[in-house]
This record gives C-alpha cells, structure tokens and sequence, in this order.
C-alpha cells in the first residue's frame, strides 16, 4: 500500500503488568505513536496498561484499554477498520497475537495491512523449524536444536544431542520455561514446566561460557541496511540478557570478528526480509571465531530501547516510518535533526545496563539467574570509560550501594559458590573476592566472565587501595594552612591519584570513606570535603554529547552526560 493511501493505522501495544511485557516496551510503542502523528495518521492502541506513557492523553487517536489478544482486537478491527496494522513495537505478546489474527484470516477478511516486516517473516523467525532451515539456506550457523512437542520427543532429542542442554518454551516472554538440564531429572522437571508455556519446546546443545553479543539492525524496503548498535554481554551465554550486566559498544571482540558478526546480521536480516528493525543474537567462542546465531527478534525489544538510548537514534521512531513505506535516505535523525536516519552512529564513550531485581522484597524465592528473567527493570549509565559507567550505574540500582567498591559490608557465606552459581549480587561478590585476593584467572575459571571485563574491575579496586593510603589527608587537612594544603593537594601524586579515581568512576563519598574522612565527620560532609578539595584543583566534569557527529549543534539535543575525561 502507497503510504499516502494509509489513513488509519492500529497498533498493538506493550500488555499488562508482566514481566517481558508492560513498561519494557512502552518506549517503543510511543516512539512509533509520535511517528504516526508527524505523518497525519490516526492511530489506534490497543493496551489494557494504563500504566504506560502509551496509553497517555494525546499519545495515540484512540485507546482501547483491553487485552492484546486476538479475540479483542479482531472486535477493534470490525469496529475501526483500520488501513494497516504495527505489530513490532509491543514485544513477544503483540507478535504471537499478529501472527493468530493472520493465520485465522482476520487481517485478510477485513483488508488490513501488515505494515514493516511481513508475518511470514515474522513465523520464519519465531518458529525454531523453519528459522534454522532459512539461516541454512544462507550457510549461517544456528545452535543445533530439535523443536518438540512432548516429553518423549524431549528426552530423545535430549540423548542425541547428548547432556547439557537448555530447553527453551517457543513463543514465550523473557525465558519463561527455559532452563539448564545437567541429566535427566533435570530435564524431566524443566520440560513439564516449559510445556505450561508453549505446546513447542526447544532442546539445544548447550554453549554455556560463551559469549553472547547482540546486534540492532535497520532495514528499509530498498534493501539499504544499517547496524545501530552492538551491544556485549558482562556475563557469558546462560544467563538471561535481561539478567545481565550489558556493554555497548562491545569491548572485548577483536576487529575481526566485530566485522564478521556486522557482515552476518545484514546478510540475515537481508534474507529474512525484515522490513524495519530486528535484534540478532549471537554466541561466540571465546576461544576463536566460531559462532552461533541463538535467535533474531523480527521486533523491538528491551535491546532497542537500550540502543536507542545509548546511541540517540531513534530505532523505534525510524522503524516505525519503514513500515509506512519510507527509505533510510528519507529520514532524518529526530534527535539531532542534523543527521541522516542512513548513517551508523559513532560512540566514543562507554554504556552499561545493569539489571534491576526486588529479589529482597519475597522470602523463599530463589536467588539464582539463569536463563529465565526474574529482572523487574534496569538502569542505563554512560562514561568515558568502562569502570566510570558501571560505577555510575551501581550507585543507580535501588540496593543502596556506593559503586562497585566502598560498599557496607555484604555477607557472603561462600565466595567460591556464589561465583560459580551467579545470583542478582553477582558483581559484589566478584568486588569481594578481588579484594580477598582472588586472582583473575581464578575468578575467570569459575564465571567465564571474560578476563578483559574482570581486569576493569581489578583496576578499580587497586585505586581504591591507592586512596587507602592517604588517610592521614584527613589529618592533616586540620591543623596545615589552607594554601599549604592545597599545595600539597596539587603534587602530582596526590592530584593524580584523586583525577584517576573520578576519571574511573569513584564518588565524592566513595573517595571520602577509602581515606577514613567518614569516621571523622557525617557522611553527607565527608563527601562534600572531597568536593571542595577536587575544586581546589580545578577537578570538574566536563558536559559531553552522545552522537559525536551533531556536536556543532548543541541546542537541537537533549542527550548530554557528565564525565571527568
């Protein structure tokens, strides 16, 4: 259809209260609601959420606060009669909900238009089946799997794969039914439950301990494509994304295989023949260039909205335009509104995401993360470097925590344990056993966390033994004359010391408790003194710009970060 001839579209929104679902992609849904809007079109949501900036006054024509499931909104349809249908931009539950109203035949039978990625590539990438078969048809390699429906195919396919395997619930939310088996019970157990969730159960080969790195890839109708983001994950493969710590831009990957995984998602989302944004996932071996595709989202999802913010470009806003006809040349950047929409964004900074969990809030519930998200958000913080970031994001989590050092004392009954069976304090724990003497190699060993991520953390804890010993700079700040103080402030070893720990992402007060200025005075003055010394040496934040390429446009964006490189 002529995007001129579209006058109404219907989109399905983020759904209710869940997790994989709700506020994980309102970011998404509203993004494409705005698109719809610049260009004239009458938007219809369907989202019971009221929770959502979605679903807010002006946001969308019209709202119908009702279920996103195919029964309600085949009802919406015979009432609205809308000229085509987004299906990408609610998550898992709008794309299984597109999908049935296809298969039924609701959409032909009331002349509604798919707009973006056609449904049947939509199936082609759900339904594990036929993904491997399309991805073999291009020489990709996928992890060996045997889609099944019931326990005995399970087992089957589980003793010819041979142990361990994960079992995946298709079509389903944020890992739900997925799990490790080690044996058989295991698997026994795993399959009743991920058989509640889905009448098709994946049985994979396990690739625990590799890396999992993920791709943002755009495509237009005219086949141009971009990638917007790679993003790297903290933990290896058999945690949950939404579990772990991520990276972006990645850090560990040599120039090589940055390139061969870039080359590879084009070519995927190319063959597939996604029309707008989609989210590759890929396994790597740590130990050379081998890969595995683990799965492509033919949608927004929780990656994109990362990348959207870690980037400043608008994934769901382009994508939403794409699936209205529009080429990447047509577009410009609607942060920025400098740069073209067809171009790859620059970083020149670090982003991390860290995970949320309210684990404390519920007894008897289990700690242990795998490859079933228990995550209820996450926070986004961004440095020059990868230590400022994930300190800055540390102090963000909600658990009462300083940064990834100078935190009150964690009670951890075995260390060796709880770094071999991650749980939501993972991070502290590894803090713990660096500063317990544990070496880098031990700690790789036990958590397959990539030694380059283990080494950053080393270094921020070898600073803050570095500060340990200038306490007597709280002694001294008393009795020496201002001036003479801040003589001795400006010698290079001290004034380098204090830059290297803000430039690596030590707070005022983590500063002020490393050299014991706590103990001497209330925490909010401890932090305040470090301040007034920094400033002594003209030790400031300097404002920077995400998209380096619009820095000679200051006031035409909002994306800005404070940082001290």
């Amino acid at each position: 259809m002529d995007k001129d001839k579209i006058k109404k579209v219907l989109l399905l929104g983020s759904g209710a209260l869940k997790i994989g679902q709700a506020g994980e992609f309102d970011y998404s849904g509203a993004q494409a609601l705005k698109a719809l809007k610049e260009e004239g079109i009458h938007s219809v949501l369907i989202n019971p959420n009221i929770a959502t900036v979605q679903t807010s006054k002006g946001v969308a024509d019209t709202v119908y606060f009702q279920p996103v499931k195919a029964e309600f909104v085949e009802r919406v349809i015979e009432k609205e009669r809308p000229d085509g249908i987004l299906l990408s931009f609610g998550g898992q539950t709008a794309l299984n909900c597109g999908v049935e109203l296809y298969e039924k035949g609701v959409l032909e039978k009331y002349g509604v238009e798919v707009l973006g990625t056609p449904v049947q590539a939509i199936i082609d990438t759900e339904d594990r089946d036929l993904f491997v078969k399309r991805l073999d048809e291009i020489g990709v390699k996928t992890i060996k799997s045997e889609a099944c429906s019931t326990v005995e195919e399970v087992q089957k396919a589980a003793h010819e794969l041979g142990f361990p395997v994960i079992l995946r619930a298709a079509y389903a939310l944020g890992g739900l039914g997925s799990g490790f088996c080690d044996n058989e019970d295991e698997l026994l157990a795993q399959a009743e439950e991920a058989f509640s969730f889905s009448p098709q159960v994946l049985v994979e080969k396990s690739l625990k301990g590799w890396k999992e790195i993920e791709y943002e890839v755009v495509r237009d109708k005219y086949d141009n494509c971009i990638t917007v983001c790679n993003m790297e994950n903290f933990d290896p493969l058999g945690i949950h994304t939404g579990e772990s710590i991520v990276v972006a831009p990645s850090q560990t990957l040599t120039n090589s295989e940055y390139h061969k995984l870039r080359a590879l998602a084009i070519k995927i989302i190319r063959h597939i023949g996604i029309v707008g944004e989609c989210n590759v996932q890929y396994a790597l071996d740590p130990n050379s260039e081998d890969y595995r595709v683990i799965e492509v989202n033919a949608r927004l999802s929780r990656s994109s909205a990362l990348a959207s913010k870690a980037t400043g470009y608008p994934l769901a806003f382009v994508a939403a335009k794409l699936g209205l006809g529009y080429g990447l040349f047509d577009l410009k950047n609607s942060v920025t509104k400098t740069t073209s929409a067809f171009f790859e964004p620059a970083l020149d900074y670090v982003v991390v995401k860290i995970p949320r969990w309210d684990l404390t809030k519920f007894q008897g519930v289990k700690r242990q993360l795998g490859s079933s998200m228990k995550s209820v958000g996450e926070v986004m913080a961004i440095g020059r470097t990868f230590e400022e970031a994930l300190q800055k994001g540390l102090r963000m989590i909600g658990q009462g925590m300083h940064g990834f050092v100078e935190n009150h004392a964690i009670k951890i009954p075995d260390i060796e344990k709880s770094l071999h069976e991650p749980t939501d304090m993972r991070i502290f724990v590894v803090s713990k056993a660096l500063k317990i003497g544990y070496t880098i190699e031990q700690i790789h060993q036990l958590t397959m966390i990539d030694r380059w991520f283990l080494q950053k953390l080393k270094h921020i804890v070898d600073i803050d033994q570095q500060l340990k010993g200038y306490t007597h700079l709280s002694e001294i700040s008393e009795f020496m004359e201002p001036s003479e103080f801040k003589e001795y402030l400006q010698s290079p070893e001290v004034a380098l010391l204090l830059r290297a720990a803000k430039v690596y992402g030590f707070s005022d007060f983590q500063i002020a408790r490393a050299i014991g200025l706590e103990n001497r005075m209330k925490m909010e003055q401890a932090g305040l003194t470090i301040r007034k010394w920094r400033k002594m040496l003209g030790l400031v934040p300097t404002v920077n710009q995400i998209d380096t390429l619009a820095a000679e446009y200051p006031a035409q964006t909002n994306y800005l970060y404070l940082s001290y490189l």
